[in-house]
């Protein structure tokens, strides 16, 4: 039995234009919100997953930490984008310990990058069709990143106990909050501000990952390019906004532009799996992240693909205080929210 009671983190989500904070109080066999809570960051503090202003993160995850009142100092946080790399990779059959020895050895033929640049972590998925050979997801990622994140959290006061992959924090909350698509296979799609995470998972194990850097703010980019607006008008006019200076048919047509581009390359993805897989049916595709709600966007990924778009729901699964929260609040940030509650899930005693 054990002495102590496994400490559970404050999931911490930090994206290229905005933080998201999530605590979650874990109970026995479910879990309930304690604290909830985003704040903006500026432009360009962090571009494609990289801290570009260490100063001003650092002080806008302090201020939200204190509005929130939060006291746990212990967090989990998660990196995308260039310099992540996801692989599932076939290996001899061999003990997880005799594996911790080789996988320096293992993955330097997989990786792009020096090894001894990277932060390496494993997982043995199982045996594969060859009964000497079994599945391991291999993850590295550059450890220049991370000491970026750890460097800004440490500044912000707080102590990092778990670095994860914002794709496999998404699939975490999904696990919670769709119990019953487990055994289905389903395509996780997080759109953020600067990195678009693709997850597809077969029977509730990831079978396909990708980072693509688009996002959000490319949409914001392109309407101030054409239009020579600027960037806050830009992005009032992306979330539906009017401005003298733009007709509501050249942000229609900007807007339709880079919808269908985000979702090629999404289909691009798709088929891809698709070519490996080809008995795979996909059950249903769930959008996440803050550019998620794009107009027009889930029409049309729905009509390409021919599965049902919808949007995850990060706290469908989750109890809360309503004295406290907000439904419609909490409805609406839902697909926001997702990784970072995928995060709060995290404890200090797992994996």
């Amino acid at each position: 039995m054990a002495l102590f009671k496994p400490k559970t983190l404050v999931g911490l989500d930090i994206g290229s234009h905005s933080v998201k904070i999530v605590e979650l109080k874990h109970h026995k066999k479910s879990y309930e919100l304690k604290n909830f809570g985003v704040v903006q960051l500026p432009p360009e503090a962090i571009v494609d997953g990289v801290i570009m202003d260490s100063s001003v993160v650092a002080e806008a995850i302090r201020n939200l930490y204190a509005n929130l009142k939060i006291t746990n100092r212990s967090v989990a946080t998660s990196v995308a984008g260039h310099s992540l790399i996801v692989k599932k990779i076939m290996l001899p059959m061999m003990a997880e310990n005799e594996l911790e020895t080789q996988i320096q050895w293992e993955a330097g033929q997989y990786i792009p990058f020096e090894i001894e640049d990277v932060n390496l972590d494993f997982q043995i998925l199982g045996p594969a069709a060859d009964p000497n050979t079994m599945e391991v997801l291999l993850v590295a990622v550059k450890k220049d990143i991370i000491n970026d994140y750890m460097a800004v959290l440490s500044e912000a006061g707080l102590t990092v106990e778990v670095v994860d992959v914002d794709a496999f924090a998404m699939e975490n909350i999904f696990s919670v909050s769709y119990p019953e698509l487990m055994e289905k296979t389903v395509v996780l799609i997080d759109i953020g501000a600067g990195i678009m995470n693709i997850n597809i998972l077969r029977n509730g194990v990831s079978a396909f990952t990708r980072d693509i850097t688009l996002g959000g703010s490319n949409f914001t980019e392109e309407l101030q390019k054409d239009l020579g607006v600027s960037y806050d008008e830009a992005e009032a006019l992306k979330l539906g906004g009017s401005s003298d200076q733009a007709s509501v048919e050249d942000v229609g047509r900007i807007l339709s532009g880079m919808v269908d581009s985000l979702v090629l390359e999404i289909q691009r993805s798709l088929d891809f799996f698709g070519a490996a897989s080809s008995e795979e049916e996909i059950f249903g595709i769930y959008l996440a992240g803050g550019a998620c709600k794009l107009s027009g966007l889930a029409e049309s990924l729905e009509e390409r693909q021919g599965a049902p778009v919808k949007l995850m729901q990060a706290f469908k699964e989750i109890t809360y205080s309503q004295r406290r929260f907000d439904p419609d609040y909490l409805d609406a940030m839902g697909p926001v929210a997702v990784v970072a509650a995928g995060l709060a899930l995290r404890r200090t005693d797992e994996r």
